[in-house]
C-alpha cells in the first residue's frame, strides 16, 4: 500500500517549476520609474541660438501651455526677435503651418532616441510646411518671429519624450529649467565649426564622391544614385555666421554651367543638375581662393 501524505516531486522539476515561477513574476513586475526615466532625453542638447547668445528661458507656471514647455525672451538689450533658430540636437526636421492660429509656423525634430523637440511662433522657416530635413546639432531651421497664437516675439521650445509626454524639466547647454523657473542660459551651440555637412545641403540620398579644400573652405562633389543627379556645395570653414563670398558650381559635359553665388553665412549650394553616364566639370570657392576640376566621374 503506499504511503500516505504530501506527494515527493522529483527535484529536476521542482527546479524547472520554480525557474518557471519567478520568470514569471519578474515579467508581471512594472520595470522601474528610475529606469523607464533615464531614457526620457538621452540625446543631449545645446541652446537654439547661435554661439554666446544668451537669453531668458522661462518655464512659466500655471497657465502655460502645455505645461513644461519653454518660452525664449529677450535678456537685457539684446532683442530676441529675428534671432537665428537653431537645432538643439541632431535628428530629422518636419516643417508645420498653423496659420494665425496656435504654433503659427513651427518644428518638430525627431532625434535618434525616438525624443522630439518643438520650436513655434517662428517668423521664416527653412523649409517649406511639408517639407523635411536631415539636420546636425547647431543647423539653422529658421528665425524668432510671433505668428500664430503668440502675443509678442519669442521661441516656444518644448522637449518630449519619445511617447509624446512633456519633459517638464527640460535641459538646454547643462541647465536644467524645471516648472516655475527662469533662467538666462548662454548658448555654447554651432561653437565649433560649420554645423551643415555636404549631405544636408544637398539632402536624401545624395553622398558625397569628390571633395577639394580651399582656403576657408571645402567644395564638396555628391551623386543621388536614385535619381541620377550630381550636387556641388561649398562649405565654409571660417568667418561662420558672417555673410561673405562664396560660391559653388557644377557643368555636365557638352552643357551650360549652374553656379551659386553670393554672400552667404555657411555654404553655397546645393547646384543639383541631372548627369548620369556623363563627365562633370565642378569646383566652388571661398573668397579668392578657387577650385576648378576637369572633366571627371564620368559613370
Amino acid at each position: 500500500m503506499p504511503t500516505t501524505g504530501k506527494p515527493s516531486w522529483h527535484k529536476t522539476l521542482r527546479t524547472t517549476i520554480t525557474a518557471l515561477t519567478l520568470t514569471l513574476a519578474t515579467a508581471l513586475v512594472p520595470q522601474a520609474a528610475s529606469a523607464q526615466d533615464s531614457s526620457i532625453m538621452a540625446v543631449s542638447h545645446k541652446s537654439p541660438f547661435n554661439c554666446g547668445k544668451t537669453f531668458y528661458a522661462n518655464n512659466w507656471t500655471p497657465t502655460h501651455n502645455p505645461s513644461g514647455s519653454i518660452d525664449w525672451q529677450d535678456y537685457g538689450g539684446d532683442d530676441i526677435n529675428g534671432e537665428t533658430v537653431r537645432a538643439t540636437a541632431a535628428g530629422t526636421a518636419y516643417f508645420y503651418d498653423a496659420g494665425s492660429t496656435s504654433y503659427g509656423k513651427w518644428i518638430e525634430i525627431q532625434h535618434s532616441d525616438g525624443t522630439r523637440t518643438r520650436y513655434a511662433h517662428l517668423a521664416t522657416m527653412v523649409r517649406a510646411a511639408g517639407g523635411s530635413l536631415s539636420v546636425g546639432q547647431g543647423t539653422t531651421i529658421g528665425t524668432v518671429g510671433s505668428t500664430g497664437g503668440a502675443n509678442a516675439p519669442h521661441l516656444h521650445y518644448e522637449q518630449r519624450t519619445s511617447t509624446g509626454a512633456m519633459d517638464t524639466s527640460p535641459t538646454v547647454d547643462g541647465v536644467t529649467v524645471s516648472l516655475g523657473q527662469k533662467k538666462a542660459v548662454t548658448s555654447t551651440n554651432a561653437c565649433g565649426g560649420n554645423p551643415y555637412t555636404a549631405e544636408e545641403v544637398c539632402g536624401s540620398g545624395y553622398s558625397v564622391i569628390d571633395s577639394a579644400a580651399l582656403t576657408g573652405g571645402r567644395t564638396y562633389l555628391l551623386y543621388n544614385s536614385g535619381n541620377g543627379y550630381n550636387c556641388v556645395a561649398t562649405l565654409k570653414t571660417t568667418s561662420l555666421g558672417t555673410a561673405s563670398a562664396v560660391s559653388a558650381f557644377l557643368e555636365p559635359e557638352g552643357e551650360s554651367r549652374t553656379t551659386d553665388s553670393g554672400s552667404y553665412d555657411y555654404y553655397a549650394g546645393p547646384v543639383k543638375r541631372s548627369a548620369p553616364g556623363k563627365c562633370v566639370k565642378w569646383g566652388g570657392s571661398v573668397g579668392s581662393s578657387s577650385y576648378t576640376s576637369g572633366f571627371e566621374h564620368c559613370d
